[in-house]
């Protein structure tokens, strides 16, 4: 077997109301000045327990201003505001752009480095401030991931940078903060959630030690997402996508992604497409495409989607991508790039650009050419 390294945070929290335990921990630990970054409508949700940590002596500060896709110069904006502040520690509470950009705050509020040049894997010298993590969508996974993407406006590319001084010290995963999103951005972040944890199994890195993450966060989200979108106050269905995101940000680290992810970053770069929306719309047709290549593991999503087992490894891998397929358009994912705005005539410069992120491409069971990305994009015409 080979050999594989498992990064998380060093502790990890899981469970409705477990935002109370984030400030029991925080108050232990004597920091004074917490940076908060989190989006408008989780305010309401966390003044609660802010309140409490100001009354104990701690002063915060409330950055809600993160755009959906944040770029570098977004993030660079946000540090100085946390340098301003002299922040000692950091909070991220939002979606999995608000976790990143708070992962990176942290890491580099003390550091001498620039953002821009620590794209890739392993560029970032040193820990930073302590950090907690509280996923709002049931999503991203990036409360326990070593990543962070930014979108690069130099050349209109997300660029992700990995490094496992981006590991929250503390992950809270709180069900309770997922009830308020709303049908549209649950399906979404649900979607890509799905396609972490389809794009773990499938890829080239795959292993046992990871499978049995990936596996699990398919049968509970393939189980619970419809559910979800239908019914926002559904507590089983929330609970249940919340840890399958969970067990999706698991694998990030140690397997990562694939084509999906590849083909989703010009979507964001170029089109502003949110990366859960950009991941949902292409994970049906890169299935199509990757499943020759992987008959048996895909045939294992399929059965832990819950889809019908075939005569044999062809028909039951073809049957998981039929449901993906009717799971999408079941929970309103566009199914055709013109519904996003993208114009066709934008197919071979974002062919071209997804050749660029190989840290992904790698890892996919089949290989990508720049006519293959071109097939599937335009397939979504």
């Amino acid at each position: 077997m080979k050999p594989i390294t498992l990064l998380q945070p060093q502790k990890i929290v899981f469970g409705s109301g477990c935002i109370n335990t984030f400030v029991e921990d925080y108050l232990k630990l004597g920091h004074k000045r917490l940076f908060v970054l989190t989006a408008p409508p989780i305010v309401p949700l966390i003044e609660p327990a802010l309140n409490e940590l100001k009354e104990k002596g701690v002063s915060i500060e409330v950055f809600q201003n993160i755009v959906a896709e944040p770029t570098l110069n977004d993030f660079e904006a946000i540090l100085k505001t946390a340098r301003e502040f002299g922040a000692d520690s950091v909070a991220g509470i939002g979606g999995g752009s608000v976790l990143d950009v708070a992962k990176l705050v942290a890491a580099f509020i003390e550091s001498d480095q620039k953002a821009e040049d620590c794209f890739g894997t392993g560029f970032i010298k040193k820990k930073g401030v302590w950090l907690a993590c509280l996923p709002t969508t049931a999503g991203t996974g990036s409360e326990v991931s070593p990543n962070a993407i930014l979108l690069d406006e130099r050349d209109k590319l997300k660029k992700g940078i990995v490094s496992p001084y981006l590991l929250a010290d503390a992950a809270y995963v709180d069900p309770k903060l997922t009830m308020t999103v709303p049908a549209k951005v649950t399906a979404d972040t649900g979607m890509d959630a799905l396609t972490h944890c389809i794009e773990a199994y499938t890829n080239k890195f795959a292993h046992p030690a990871a499978d049995i993450y990936a596996l699990q966060g398919i049968r509970l989200i393939a189980a619970n997402l419809l559910r979800a979108v239908k019914d926002g106050n559904d507590v089983e269905a929330r609970e249940a996508l919340a840890l399958g995101s969970l067990y999706g940000g698991l694998v990030l680290g140690p397997v990562n992604t694939a084509a999906v992810h590849a083909l989703s970053y010009p979507l964001g770069g170029e089109f502003h497409i949110p990366h859960g929306l950009s991941n949902a719309i292409l994970l049906p047709s890169v299935m199509k495409f990757n499943r020759p290549a992987n008959l048996k593991r895909y045939a294992e999503v399929a059965i832990a989607c819950g889809a019908p087992q075939g005569k044999d490894d062809d028909e039951t891998a073809q049957n998981g991508v039929d449901f993906i397929c009717e799971l999408s358009k079941a929970v309103g994912i566009p199914q055709k790039l013109t519904e996003l705005n993208i114009p066709q005539e934008a197919v071979d410069r974002m062919a071209k650009a997804a050749m660029e992120v190989q840290r992904l491409l790698k890892n996919n069971p089949r290989e990508v050419t720049e006519q293959d990305a071109k097939d599937i994009y335009n397939s979504l015409y």
